[in-house]
């Protein structure tokens, strides 16, 4: 990261993760207030992962989430006030109100949604590709994803037809080893990887540590590349680890499906401080910036709580508006 494009590369990634921590712990010390009424599952010690994707991504790709996706819409540049407002029910959300943390749209950023059913937006992004392959467009799709979905029949049917039409798809699979309190070792055989699975249907598969926003962003580069040059869908397995509970603002090491000892290591790699500890020993690191960064963002995070608290619930009259059924 000497280079001026890495060194600016380098704190936009940083940045990027602070941004995201921030919103996420506001939102956790705020839950306790009861005015976002909605379920929340926080991607905080995950932040490497949507940083290095999102700021790989062009402005016009489009991109899909699930249950655990604030961090990617953000990513994706999505607007932070319509995302408070959306947690709060308010009509100023971006889906007015109605969905809550789990269901997060940005037309105007390409975060085309996020849905709380595991794999379900993996299809949709699919057909998305699939769009693009008919139009001969040169955009991508990016399916979010956890490693559970790698167990869900859409996943397989998914993959096997992307690989079949050759689509401009992207699956980024966050591993954090979890699926709410299971671990990987009582739901696949010990001799089933992840990344077998992908490349079983024909897919380019690359592993890589979903705690490096560095790592994390050259993979997706060259992923988009494959993709965009109508070379076949990618499939990309990120390691990382949430630090909170599944659902919720707290901590959950007590209930016993993990250990403390895990935790710890895993919060010993926090992707925020790794990468810091990296930017300082290449000289990069610009204090001044990111302490204005800080500010800034903490305003505008305020601002955004403040705005949503002051917004409308929507008309009971427009209880049945977008209803398709």
């Amino acid at each position: 990261m000497s280079s001026s494009v890495g060194a600016d590369l380098g704190l936009r990634l940083y940045e990027l993760m602070l941004r995201i921590r921030l919103v996420e712990e506001a939102i956790a010390d705020r839950y306790a207030e009861q005015r976002m009424r909605c379920p929340v599952h926080l991607s905080i010690g995950q932040e490497a992962v949507a940083a290095g994707v999102g700021l790989a991504l062009r402005a016009d790709d489009l991109a899909m989430g699930g249950h655990r996706s604030h961090a990617h819409y953000l990513a994706k540049g999505g607007d932070l006030r319509a995302m408070i407002a959306e947690m709060h029910g308010r009509e100023s959300g971006c889906c007015r109100g109605r969905g809550g943390s789990m269901h997060l749209v940005d037309l105007a950023a390409g975060f085309l949604g996020a849905v709380p059913i595991v794999g379900s937006t993996i299809p949709i992004a699919v057909g998305l590709a699939f769009g693009e392959h008919l139009q001969k467009r040169d955009r991508v799709a990016v399916a979010f994803m956890g490693e559970a979905a790698t167990e869900e029949g859409v996943f397989h049917e998914s993959a096997n037809f992307a690989s079949l039409h050759r689509l401009p798809v992207v699956f980024v699979c966050e591993n954090n080893l979890y699926s709410v309190y299971s671990p990987l070792s009582v739901r696949q055989p010990a001799h089933c990887e992840v990344l077998d699975q992908a490349r079983g249907h024909g897919l380019l598969a690359h592993p890589g540590d979903g705690n490096d926003p560095l790592a994390v962003h050259a993979l997706m580069t060259d992923a988009l590349a494959h993709a965009r040059a109508r070379r076949g869908p990618v499939f990309l397995e990120l390691k990382t680890y949430r630090w909170r509970e599944h659902c919720g603002p707290a901590f959950d090491n007590h209930i016993g499906y993990r250990t403390e000892a895990e935790f710890l290591a895993w919060k010993e790699r926090d992707p925020i401080a790794t990468f810091e500890k990296k930017l300082r020993a290449g000289g990069v690191f610009d204090e001044v910036r990111v302490a204005r960064f800080i500010e800034r963002q903490r305003a505008e995070i305020a601002a955004a709580f403040a705005a949503a608290q002051a917004a409308p619930f929507p008309a009971a009259a427009t209880l049945m508006d977008h209803v398709y059924a």
